[in-house]
């Protein structure tokens, strides 16, 4: 060991020795007190204050520091230099993994060696580095840093220089893992992680920099990458089905993404990503795009699944499958209708609502399954089948060139659903079959032709008691509720308010009568009053001759109302009032459900056996249109004999398997009328609709032209209906007749509200 005071050649030679073993036979290992030998001379040698003619003062001291310094520190960069030169020649002859192996190798020596001589030089490296650096010199490195820009210099540019031999030595490596051959993934780590580490920031040496990374590797890797997958991808779908290329294509980005994981830099995750999905997808899409329909044919999930999740990866990837898959719901939609065979006036009306709702449904479900399943419920795809759906709900084979049949049939669907005699509300899944009722609503267009048929359907259901229950009721008007809001439901809840009033009404009323008039207790009565704006009910076009059995009954609860509520008319609706019945004549007792209509034919034939038809008009005033009707159904339950023209007998042989006997059928004409009632009262209500909708807008407005004024009115409307521009042409016109608006003077097209 040198005295403190040693000369640069002798401490060097003594420092050079132990910085040798180190960097080249560091496995036989330093001993404790060697290692601090090599550290107490390189610390005293950096202290020393002797320098050539100078007398040791202060000034002196730190000028010689700095000499002392800067001499260790190249008599270093030079050893590094030599010792690099070696290992640089015993590379020469070694390519592919043999080269890798040998730099890898010495890559850990190297590595392992700087480390302990950096704190061996621990002193040069805090006070002359440190010092160097501070006052702004470049090229001055800390050891470590120091022995990697040499290596850098010195070996590694050497290797990549000979034909890229480095890193094509890696990537050569990587293709054949690519190949499906098994590769040393820890040889390759371990020479990327060297160009990571060799990355230095000149101006910062704290800091990385992925230059060299990214300049001799990840460079070349991509345009490996790049060339390697566009041979394969189109060798192999020259070769092999679209579908198995979905899985191919997978797996591939699958690995890429793992290769970030397993040895490669994660700042490369993204550029690798992108470059494969380009030339993997992208440069694909167009066959991908032009196997989707065959795809949805035969019902391929899991390929649609595949070709959803890769074409997801591209911005412009989805939107052709998108417009294919709502012309292929579109499509499915309008077979499913055709089917059915309702095609034209009466084959439609022949169609059976809950047919076509099963198959409309039917459509839906089975492509919102693939939605949900093979789109992942994406936004998108969702538009498109609602778009789809929207457009075969309303327009199809069964609906021609009207957009109020399918509400229509929906709204008769849900009547039959809701009444006693449905199976479902029997088994207890009514509830979800009103959700499905919901599911077709919301595409429906004319919003308020539904409204309407539900409302006239709801009415027939509570007057003749057989709705399947409140509670089913109540929950289909929640649901349109929250569907269309308040005002959309507000008469079918007034019209469950005028059943319960009209139920305590009845019972107040009966106990009257028990008390005033005990002897009429074999007659049952109970009155429905029911608020005339509520109720989509039509009053009879004729003067009904009420019975004498019921008139003192009638006559008693006129004046009894009008008593409790003065000033309010009652309108009777016999054309919806119904009667039991007792036969007297025969042995065998039955009770005869009736209309109205039919009691007030059959009570003639208390004191008649034979009536012709003229009698019976002059009798009941029922008009002979329907009076001859209301005859035929009795004829046909041989009530009645009709031997004769326009003679009815009472049949005195009158037989029935059943005791309670129900003669009260739907006449035909009814049934007709009840169609074009509901779409006439739809049209004049549209026309106060967009005519209140004007006034509100103008109201709001002041002044507006005429084109925006139209799409606003259209954009406030369509939830309910779509309206069209020439009706809402028409309403414009009505209100400047009736001044709720005026042109703007010297203007055609601008209007202005008036106050």
């Amino acid at each position: 060991m040198p005295p403190a005071n040693a000369d640069l050649e002798t401490t060097w030679k003594f420092l050079e020795e132990g910085v040798d073993h180190i960097m080249t036979k560091l496995q036989t290992g330093v001993s404790y007190s060697k290692y601090m030998s090599l550290y107490t001379v390189s610390y005293n040698y950096c202290t020393s204050s002797r320098m050539h003619g100078n007398d040791g003062g202060l000034g002196g001291r730190t000028a010689g520091a700095n000499l002392m310094g800067s001499d260790l520190y190249n008599k270093l960069t030079k050893y590094l230099v030599a010792h690099l030169k070696t290992v640089r020649d015993n590379s020469d002859s070694l390519v592919d993994e043999a080269l890798l192996r040998y730099y890898a190798k010495e890559w850990d020596r190297y590595t392992t060696g700087a480390n302990y001589i950096n704190r061996l030089f621990t002193y040069l490296n805090r006070h002359w580095v440190k010092r160097e650096k501070d006052e702004g010199r470049k090229g001055v490195y800390t050891v470590y840093t120091l022995a990697l820009v040499q290596w850098k210099q010195y070996f590694f540019m050497h290797v990549h220089q000979k034909n890229q031999k480095l890193a094509g030595a890696v990537l050569r490596l990587i293709e054949q893992q690519r190949n499906g051959e098994t590769i040393d993934q820890g040889l390759v780590k371990k020479v990327v992680d060297s160009f990571v580490s060799l990355g230095l920031d000149e101006t910062d040496t704290n800091k990385a920099s992925l230059d060299v990374y990214k300049e001799y590797f990840e460079t070349p890797f991509l345009n490996a990458t790049e060339k390697y997958y566009k041979n394969e991808s189109e060798a192999f779908l020259a070769e092999n089905s679209v579908s198995d290329y979905l899985k191919k294509a997978e797996e591939r980005l699958k690995e890429e993404e793992d290769r970030v994981e397993r040895y490669l830099h994660t700042t490369t995750r993204k550029t690798l990503v992108a470059k494969c999905e380009h030339v993997l997808i992208r440069e694909h899409s167009e066959t991908m795009w032009e196997e989707f329909q065959k795809l949805l044919d035969f019902d391929k999930d899991e390929d649609l699944q595949r070709m959803y999740s890769l074409l997801s990866r591209i911005p412009e990837g989805l939107e052709p499958l998108r417009k294919k898959f709502e012309e292929h719901v579109k499509k499915a939609g309008l077979s499913a209708v055709a089917k059915l065979g309702g095609e034209g006036g009466a084959a439609v009306d022949a169609l059976d609502p809950k047919a076509y709702v099963d198959a409309l449904l039917e459509v839906h479900r089975k492509n919102s399954e693939t939605v949900t399943r093979s789109f992942r419920g994406e936004a998108g795809f969702v538009a498109s089948l609602d778009k789809a759906c929207r457009e075969f709900v309303n327009r199809n084979s069964a609906t021609g060139s009207s957009t109020t049949k399918s509400p229509e049939l929906l709204a008769k669907h849900a009547d039959a659903l809701l009444r006693k005699n449905n199976k479902l509300a029997e088994e207890g899944d009514l509830e979800g079959a009103l959700n499905q009722v919901m599911v077709l609503f919301k595409y429906i267009e004319d919003k308020d032709v539904f409204q309407t048929f539900y409302t006239t359907k709801l009415s027939k259901r509570l007057i003749h008691g057989v709705s399947a229950s409140d509670e089913s009721e109540a929950s289909m008007i929640s649901k349109l509720k929250e569907a269309c809001g308040f005002e959309y439901t507000n008469k079918l809840q007034r019209m469950f308010t005028d059943m319960s009033l009209s139920k305590d009404l009845t019972d107040q009323f009966k106990e009257r009568m028990a008390q005033a008039h005990p002897e009429d207790s074999d007659l049952s009565f109970s009155i429905m009053v029911l608020g005339t704006n509520f109720w989509p009910l039509n009053a009879p076009n004729n003067d009904f001759v009420i019975p004498k059995e019921i008139l003192p009954t009638y006559d008693r609860f006129q004046r009894y109302y009008q008593a409790k509520h003065s000033g309010r008319k009652l309108t009777w609706l016999w054309n919806y009032s119904k009667n039991e019945l007792r036969t007297n004549y025969l042995n065998q007792k039955y009770i005869l459900m009736t209309s109205s209509y039919q009691m007030a034919v059959l009570v003639q034939y208390n004191v008649n056996d034979t009536l012709s038809l003229d009698e019976l008009v002059t009798a009941t005033a029922i008009s002979k249109d329907i009076l001859g009707q209301v005859l035929a159904l009795l004829v046909k339950a041989k009530i009645l004999i009709n031997d004769e023209t326009d003679q009815y007998d009472l049949n005195p042989n009158f037989k029935s398997k059943k005791i309670r006997v129900n003669l009260n059928q739907p006449i035909k004409a009814e049934v007709k009328a009840e169609s074009t009632d509901v779409l006439k009262t739809v049209d004049d209500d549209r026309k106060y609709v967009i005519q209140a909708t004007i006034v509100r807008i103008m109201k709001a407005r002041k002044t507006m032209k005429n084109q925006p004024l139209i799409q606003e009115v259209i954009s406030q409307i369509q939830q309910r209906f779509k309206p069209n521009i020439q009706d809402i042409k028409k309403a414009i016109d009505t209100l400047l007749e009736k001044e709720y608006m005026e042109r703007v003077d010297g203007t055609r097209d601008t209007f202005a509200y008036v106050a």
